[in-house]
């Protein structure tokens, strides 16, 4: 069963690897493109180009990877039903079971890696990109992403509002163009903090830095109509703590797109979106999606595994990479339309990010067992 193992994965493996370079440099000449492009009106070079391309590499490989999971897979399969080796080890005791067995571990290692690439090295790779294109523009308007927050924290026994508007994050966690407001259970503006950069601890504890706050004194005078008016103080801080139940996590999944957030970053942002009674309808089923999105690996193997019990005869292996590419591509635009049906019709989450892969699941397995049985 090792030979046979080492056999099976070496072929996969090595196909894969080979499609998902394929599919990194045709995405990669394309971003190129756009980067140069975009650098040649501030004058910046081809160089620069490449690396800010080279960044969305991680992202691209994230989304592409169970595709070429099942090409790559198919393109091993089919050769070895072609050369009848397939048969062979048929013969020699490699039963469906066995078959499927197989497969499925090595579809557990493209799925962990699948996992660890989304959550972990894409995001990162995406906000250093941010950054750098900011640094070589020395401007970070183009890649801004302004959010708005909500936030609610007892003050002397009163119930407080505060909406926070936070201008861009940067790769390192840090904040840009930070802006306060503070409301009192009535709906009065209490006062406004403004501050030009921000830093926030596990705790929810921000440190601002070069605070500029102004203070309303709402008091008799100013709530009563036509009398008078609030006093207004103003304050110059160098730094200023500010303890708050926004960490982190939800700022950084709040400023951040949504398909550049990990899988705990879109789950905190959701309950924090439920916790302000909020709607959380897209970002839930975003966070589904992200969660299942390494068992498309399963999917793909199992698309695959099929291909290998058609006889040699019946089509070429290019006809079959195209009914695989078919396949890949119907898979995504399903996903993508029951994200965006999920969304208008207000669907269970995970039902609509679960229903595209259980549907060709049961497509594969249905087939696997017809191919079993009848061919």
């Amino acid at each position: 069963m090792k030979t046979v193992r080492r056999l099976l994965y070496k072929d996969i493996v090595g196909s894969v690897v080979l499609v998902a370079l394929a599919f990194l440099s045709l995405v990669f000449f394309n971003d190129f493109v756009d980067e140069i492009d975009r650098m040649s009106r501030i004058g910046a070079g081809a160089g620069k180009a490449a690396v800010l391309a080279a960044m969305e590499i991680p992202g691209n490989f994230y989304t592409l990877f169970p595709i070429a999971v099942l090409i790559g897979a198919i393109i091993a399969l089919a050769r070895l039903a072609q050369s009848s080796e397939f048969t062979i080890l048929r013969t020699g005791g490699l039963g469906p079971e066995r078959a499927l067995g197989l497969l499925a571990g090595l579809a557990a290692v493209f799925a962990v890696l699948t996992f660890v690439v989304g959550d972990y090295v894409a995001p990162q790779f995406e906000r250093q990109g941010d950054d750098l294109r900011a640094s070589f523009t020395r401007d970070a308007t183009p890649t801004k992403r302004g959010a708005w927050l909500k936030d609610h924290r007892k003050v002397n026994g009163e119930e407080h509002s505060y909406s926070v508007k936070v201008g861009r994050a940067g790769a390192g966690g840090e904040l840009e163009d930070v802006r306060i407001y503070e409301f009192d259970p009535q709906g009065r503006l209490m006062s406004r903090t403004e501050a030009a950069k921000a830093a926030v601890d596990a705790d929810g504890t921000w440190h601002l830095q070069a605070v500029r706050r102004t203070l309303w004194a709402i008091g008799s005078a100013a709530s009563a109509p036509g009398v008078g008016s609030a006093a207004v103080t103003e304050q110059k801080l160098d730094r200023l703590d500010w303890q708050s139940s926004l960490h982190a996590g939800v700022i950084a999944a709040a400023v951040l797109p949504a398909m550049s957030m990990s899988t705990l970053e879109l789950y905190r942002y959701t309950q924090h979106l439920s916790a302000q009674e909020q709607s959380a309808q897209a970002h839930n089923i975003q966070f589904w999606r992200k969660a299942l999105y390494p068992f498309a690996c399963f999917v793909m193997v199992a698309l695959a595994l099929p291909f290998a019990y058609l006889h040699g005869r019946s089509g070429g292996i290019s006809l079959k990479v195209f009914g695989g590419i078919m396949l890949g591509i119907s898979f995504v635009l399903l996903n993508n339309v029951a994200g965006h049906l999920g969304m208008l019709k207000n669907w269970t989450p995970w039902i609509v990010a679960a229903t595209p892969s259980l549907l060709y699941l049961g497509l594969s397995m249905a087939a696997f067992t017809w191919l079993v049985r009848y061919r």
